[in-house]
């Protein structure tokens, strides 16, 4: 591997100005597939086979209209009630929204809810009529008693009358009148029967109304003081998947509505516009760059390793745009495989920068060096590369295609910069030529000119790096702080335990959920609309369950309808939690029957939940009594199916991850301890990140400084990605600090002396590269996107934590208790692992005579050229 990667660096090298031209027309040919081919991105989460998403496609088959999604509108207006004007200027907006591209339909507020009062007065009219009607069939009951009882006084006549005479001709005129009699009653018994049935039939009726009415609640689409007022903009697909272009055309006609006084706001379905870069990313590209500076001492070189990290990320994202020609992108995709790309596109060159900018300065001729820079630290870059491309790629196993995609598009991207930084740098390099320095580091290192051995002083420490091999140089690369941890190795596990503890102690209230307009900015449209639903109409407004009843067969007429819809609406009324119920539709052959659930509490609340639990509990119980299949769905179903399936995949995906990256440090470190610690300090990591995130967007810690508007759940999917990037970073920071402790002990030093002279070379780039790290993902806690802060945070927390407490801390602990045993290997195991060499140290010298001088030296000296010439090989 290092004699392989030696070779391609010196052909880079020797061919810098072909190399570039080459990435250059990568770079073009792809940016120009990414214009020509690329689609817009989309916020539309997809689930095959979840259940709500199944519910979701039957109520979309079943019901044509209900298809796609909706955004809301909120109108408002300061001056009372909406006056008729400011009524007539929106339902003129509400027209001219109905003829945007993709918009299906348009819910016009005013109209709506006066079908909900008309339905109300219709009602209270019914029951009005209803009473009159029952005390009318009263009274014509006495009369038609007091009927039947002068009848019945009549035939008595009669009949004693046939018994004294029956020829009484009295009996041939009264007769007929009795029949007469009888008929005419018979036919009022009838009529006040047919009455009594159609007051009962009107009564049922009036009944599964009130039913249905009472079950509504407070739900409206106007408040009740008439000052505001919520519109629903309905779209032939999810509407964050509808072009922002088209989705804009709506606060743009919206905007005339200023005039009429009418403030107008846009929920995030609406609003909400994809941007990758914002002022947060630019300020953590800006702070890696200082650091580079404050590193590298050289602005040429601090740049280098920037401008090779955007060049990995534009071929890496510009590929998977290209990409959506074939496939939907969601807008999450890119924003972590920028924000993945620049961290390890940044430290990936440095590590090669660095190691090419200490053996340059050491006496090296320039294209040897950078040979042997790709060689030694460029072997490290590739294996570390590849722990994270697996890490990325296992998201696959997830079982949900947006972490899939998610996965696939960021390892794509960690490939490319990989590639960028073992052949974009080298060429950089050779171009940069002796800049890769300030010149005042040069004369440092006893250099009259720049780049020139034949200028160099022997006084300037010709064959050595720079730092290495004097005392002074040791402190500056934290010999003082690897002696404070080792000094009491025991004391210090136990403070970083201690540490990590309290970090962590805020995960075991970790909820999860998605996000919704309560998570964005406080400034927003989006938020000030999920606001004025919560406040005006109710919080669980912004976020309703649909129940969707497939009947086994068609009801039987109308009154069956209204009583199966009476049925279901006052049963799902009757949960705690609910606030009112409403027919969202009934599909054509009337079996498909959708009612709209609309909870007490905000679709992220943990009561929400609970109430979605009850629904479906209740569901299965009408299920059976209605002969019907009942599911639900919406955003807080979505919630809660999602966090399981996540929760289910999370060990399998853990395991295989780790499982390969063992296997990965088995060969790189040639130990079975040093894997394992590597592994326990990651989960050290993780559950310090998870702790400090639910700490500050669930609890609502320093809510002001990381701009959190509202505390909820953490988004679902952030476990599952905060695990795969963190394991594959803290194990590349894992190789590049213990890879010189390991390069150490097989040149023949104690393993504990091995620690302290591994963790010399390797902590000054590492405490570097985690800056860097730390700066990049930093900057996107005040991303655009407010789905991707929770995410930066957790990255940024757990790299520093990573890098500092676990890897530059309780590593050299740990490796110094364990001594000897910490490089424990079986002897058969040993046989069977091949020597991958990662270190270089199979690499034949590329400066005779600097290693010669070293190996002239003797007493202190020569101890210190043995941990140079040993910092020749080492990353």
């Amino acid at each position: 591997m290092a004699q392989l990667l030696q070779r391609l660096g010196r052909f880079c090298a020797d061919y810098a100005g072909r190399v570039l031209a080459f990435w250059a027309v990568i770079l073009l040919a792809i940016g120009g597939a990414a214009a020509s081919f690329g689609t817009p991105m989309t916020n539309e989460f997809r689930f095959p086979g979840a259940a709500f998403e199944r519910v979701g496609e039957d109520l979309g088959a079943a019901l044509p209209e209900l298809r796609g999604g909706f955004g809301t509108v909120v109108f408002e207006t300061q001056s009372g009630e909406f006056t008729p004007a400011q009524r007539e200027a929106i339902k003129t907006t509400l027209a001219k929204w109905q003829q945007v591209p993709q918009v299906t339909g348009v819910v016009d507020p005013f109209a709506a809810q006066e079908r909900i009062d008309a339905a109300d007065d219709k009602l209270a009219t019914a029951k009005v009529k209803l009473d009159q009607g029952y005390a009318d069939l009263a009274a014509n009951r006495t009369k038609l008693d007091q009927a039947n009882y002068s009848l019945a006084q009549g035939q008595g006549l009669i009949e004693l009358a046939e018994r004294k005479n029956p020829k009484d001709p009295g009996l041939t005129t009264l007769r007929p009148q009795v029949a007469a009699a009888e008929k005419k009653l018979a036919a009022a018994e009838a009529k006040w029967e047919k009455g009594r049935d159609q007051l009962d039939a009107g009564w049922a009726a009036y009944t599964q109304g009130k039913q249905q009415a009472d079950a509504l609640g407070d739900v409206r689409f106007v408040s009740q003081d008439g000052h505001v007022a919520v519109a629903q903009i309905r779209f032939d697909t999810d509407a964050r998947s509808v072009p922002y272009e088209i989705r804009a055309e709506i606060p743009a006609i919206g905007s005339s509505l200023t005039k009429s006084d009418v403030t107008v706001n846009y929920s995030a379905e609406i609003a909400q516009e994809m941007s990758l870069v914002g002022p947060g990313e630019i300020i953590g590209l800006g702070v890696a760059l200082l650091v580079l500076l404050a590193m590298l001492g050289s602005l040429v070189a601090a740049g280098l390793p920037l401008v090779g990290a955007m060049l990995g990320v534009g071929v890496g994202l510009g590929g998977a745009v290209a990409a959506t020609h074939f496939f939907a992108m969601n807008q999450m995709t890119p924003s972590l495989a920028l924000m993945l790309g620049l961290a390890v596109g940044i430290d990936y060159a440095l590590f090669i920068v660095n190691r090419h900018r200490q053996m340059y300065l050491g006496g090296t001729d320039l294209r040897a060096s950078i040979a042997r820079a790709v060689g030694t630290a460029g072997s490290a870059v590739a294996f570390a590369g590849l722990t994270v491309i697996i890490a990325l790629t296992a998201l696959v196993l997830s079982g949900l295609p947006i972490l899939a995609q998610m996965g696939l598009v960021a390892a794509g991207t960690v490939l490319a910069a990989v590639l960028v930084a073992l052949t974009v740098t080298p060429a950089l390099l050779r171009v940069i030529g002796p800049r890769v320095a300030a010149k005042k580091t040069w004369r440092n290192h006893g250099y009259a000119v720049p780049g020139d051995p034949a200028s160099r002083s022997v006084s300037g420490g010709a064959g050595l790096e720079e730092g290495a091999g004097v005392e002074e140089g040791e402190e500056e690369h934290g010999g003082w702080y690897v002696r404070l941890v080792t000094r009491r190795p025991w004391l210090t596990t136990a403070g970083v335990v201690a540490v990590i503890a309290v970090l962590a102690a805020p995960l075991f209230s970790l909820r999860l959920g998605l996000p919704d307009g309560s998570s964005e900015p406080a400034s927003s449209t989006a938020y000030a609309a999920y606001e004025g639903v919560a406040t005006n109409f109710g919080p669980g407004v912004n976020g309703p369950i649909v129940a969707v009843a497939t009947l086994d067969k068609a009801p039987a007429d109308d009154a069956a309808l209204q009583a199966i819809q009476a049925r279901l609406a006052s049963t799902f009324d009757g949960i705690d939690g609910v606030a009112g119920v409403a027919v969202a539709g009934v599909s054509a052959d009337q079996r498909t029957i959708a009612m709209q659930v609309v909870p007490t509490t905000g679709p992220a609340e943990a009561q929400t939940v609970d109430t979605v639990h009850a629904i479906t509990d209740r569901a299965r119980f009408l299920s059976a009594d209605l002969g019907a299949d009942i599911g639900v769905t919406g955003q807080t179903v979505a919630n809660i199916e999602i966090s399981q399936r996540l929760s289910d995949a999370l060990p399998g995906y853990l395991a295989t991850v780790i499982g390969l990256s063992l296997i990965i440090l088995l060969l790189v470190f040639r130990s079975v301890l040093v894997p394992l610690i590597a592994t326990v300090g990651f989960l050290f990591s993780v559950a310090a990140a998870f702790g400090v995130t639910v700490a500050v967007y669930q609890w609502g810690w320093l809510a002001e400084v990381f701009g959190v508007t509202e505390p909820g759940p953490i988004m679902s999917f952030m476990p599952i990605i905060l695990i795969g990037v963190l394991f594959g970073l803290a194990m590349d920071y894992q190789m590049f600090l213990v890879s010189g402790m390991r390069e150490a002990y097989v040149h023949g030093q104690d393993a504990r002396t091995a620690v302290r002279t591994g963790f010399e070379h390797g902590a000054k780039v590492v405490t570097a590269a985690a800056l860097i790290m730390f700066a990049v993902f930093g900057g996107f806690v005040f991303a655009h996107l407010t789905m991707i802060r929770p995410i930066g945070l957790g990255l940024a927390v757990g790299v520093i934590v990573d890098a500092v407490i676990v890897r530059m801390t309780l590593v050299p602990a740990l490796m110094h208790l364990l001594g000897e045993r910490a490089w424990w290997m079986p002897a058969w195991l040993d046989r069977v692992v091949p020597n991958v060499d990662v270190e270089g140290a199979s690499l034949a010298p590329e400066n005779p005579a600097g290693e010669q001088a070293l190996e002239d030296r003797s007493g202190v000296a020569g101890t210190h050229a043995r941990r140079a010439e040993v910092a020749e090989v080492t990353v």
